[in-house]
């Protein structure tokens, strides 16, 4: 082609290629689609302007919070893990919006339809906060239920257990319940409480249905204070579940006791009588009383008469402790009863111990007696039984025959005072009793050298001694002569009398009485 032909030839610049697209015009909706696509917490709005390593830096984020929140626990996400997620969401919905602001999306191109896509996926976050609310609440329950099982658990082990080493760890449970049943009244722990409840009420008073009533009051006792730990309301008819039960453990368990004669029973009795003074329980307690002060009526003329006196003295001590109920009138007369059967009983005990030797018990026991029965037809015999047996404390063969009343005899024997104290002198034999005698002025005590001289013979120096002379009847009688104000050691003489002989004691003393 020649130059002539086509003209002149004119030449021109290419422009260089720019290194990166030209930025899109502002789009405002556009901008907003962003940021609602970064609030799902995927960061699909930095996936669409195919910014990738800040969208996995939001998926980074969302993967941290899950790790920290699963799995669901009852007491939630903490605070500051929270609260830096929505600040880190918000950051990157702000940043989004500013970048896709004049940046084209990668899909989908209508505006539009990212703002709905966007919007659609915030439910992402919204759905998962209400899973993760419901995933907790069951975490909730579950661990109420845990704290629940773990009640029943300290209630059934603390049953095989003594009431005393059991008895906290009843009323740790019991706290447990309250809380349950209160702080968490929807719960389905909360639910299941009134049945633990009436387990709880039949474990802890196990003793009372294997009929251990003395073991079952103390546990029947802290049933009825469990209303100060739940609400009536929330017991409901087991507010008065233990009454019946306690009133029939205490009567039970007294009524052992007093048939046993423990000392324990009239505290039953009492508190029975006390605290539910108008049950049938407490109407049973007066007939209980009066058998048992009849039968140790019985015992007074049996073979154990001083432990059947021992028992109406402590039967008519404990029953006049008891107080209340329509038998109160009934229970004194019974207690009177039984005081005046141990007061007239005691004569029986003496003779008693008489009988088997005891003279020190037989003398103190016939002294009270006479003292505290001043008309009783026994009353006379009970002197010569305790004349005899403070005889027979010094010279035991006196008291191998029970004294009789009887007086007198066709024996004279006389008994004077050598000494200076005042003596009492006590015999006994076919014939019991004692006078004193006055200490005799001018007479002193001779020395023991004295009395062993050959021929020594008291009441010998023509004195005018003290003297009483007695009538007796043959056969051995027993002299005890006791100093009334020294501490002289009493001495004693036995005679074996004879008819056709005058008899002549005499009482002198050498440091201890001597007799003559």
């Amino acid at each position: 082609m020649s130059e002539d032909q086509y003209g002149s030839v004119q030449g021109f610049v290419v422009p260089p290629m720019p290194s990166s697209p030209p930025p899109a015009p502002p789009d405002r909706l556009r901008s907003v689609a962003v940021g609602l696509l970064n609030l799902s917490g995927l960061g699909l709005g930095y996936a669409l302007m195919r910014r990738w390593l800040l969208m996995a830096v939001c998926w980074v984020a969302t993967i941290v919070l899950l790790l920290v929140a699963l799995p669901a626990d009852p007491d939630g996400v903490p605070g500051a893990a929270v609260t830096l997620y929505v600040v880190f969401l918000v950051l990157a919905a702000v940043h989004g919006a500013l970048v896709g602001l004049r940046t084209r999306l990668a899909w989908p191109s209508p505006t539009p339809v990212a703002v709905v896509l966007g919007l659609v996926l915030l439910a992402v976050p919204a759905g998962g906060v209400v899973l993760y609310d419901n995933a907790r609440d069951e975490a909730t329950e579950q661990m109420l239920l845990d704290r629940l099982d773990t009640a029943d658990q300290l209630v059934a082990d603390s049953g095989r257990l003594p009431f005393s080493a059991a008895e906290p760890h009843y009323r740790q449970a019991l706290v447990a319940y309250d809380d349950l049943s209160t702080a968490h009244s929807g719960s389905r722990a909360a639910k299941r409480v009134p049945d633990r409840l009436k387990t709880f009420y039949t474990t802890v008073a196990g003793a009372y249905a294997q009929k251990n009533y003395c073991d079952a009051i103390p546990q029947l006792k802290y049933l009825r204070t469990v209303p100060g730990t739940i609400s009536k309301k929330e017991l409901g008819t087991l507010t008065t579940w233990p009454d019946d039960r306690l009133a029939t453990s205490l009567y039970e368990c007294g009524a052992t006791g007093l048939a046993a004669q423990r000392a324990d029973w009239s505290t039953n009795f009492g508190d029975l009588l006390a605290t539910f003074p108008q049950s049938s329980q407490a109407g049973q307690v007066e007939p209980a009383v009066k058998s048992a002060v009849a039968k140790a009526v019985k015992g007074v003329t049996g073979s154990q008469p001083c432990t059947a006196v021992s028992g109406l003295e402590s039967l008519s001590s404990q029953i006049g402790s008891l107080q209340g109920g329509p038998a109160a009138d009934a229970l004194g007369a019974d207690a009177q009863q039984a005081s005046n059967h141990a007061t007239s009983g005691a004569y029986q005990c003496g003779v008693y111990q008489y009988k088997d030797g005891d003279f020190d018990s037989a003398l103190s026991t016939m002294n009270d007696f006479v003292k505290n029965n001043t008309h009783d037809k026994n009353r006379a015999r009970a002197k010569k039984i305790a004349i005899a047996a403070e005889v027979a404390k010094t010279v035991p063969a006196a008291g191998k025959k029970l004294p009789t009343t009887a007086s007198g005899g066709s024996i004279s024997v006389t008994v004077k005072n050598d000494s200076p104290d005042d003596i009492t002198v006590l015999y006994t034999g076919p014939v019991t009793g004692s006078f004193t005698l006055k200490g005799c002025g001018s007479c002193t005590s001779y020395s023991l050298t004295t009395t062993l001289l050959r021929g020594f013979k008291p009441c010998s120096s023509g004195k005018n001694y003290p003297q009483k002379t007695i009538s007796l009847p043959t056969g051995t009688t027993y002299f005890v002569h006791r100093p009334d104000s020294s501490t002289a050691t009493p001495a004693s003489d036995t005679a074996t009398l004879r008819s056709g002989y005058i008899y002549t004691e005499c009482a002198y003393s050498t440091g201890a009485f001597g007799t003559g």
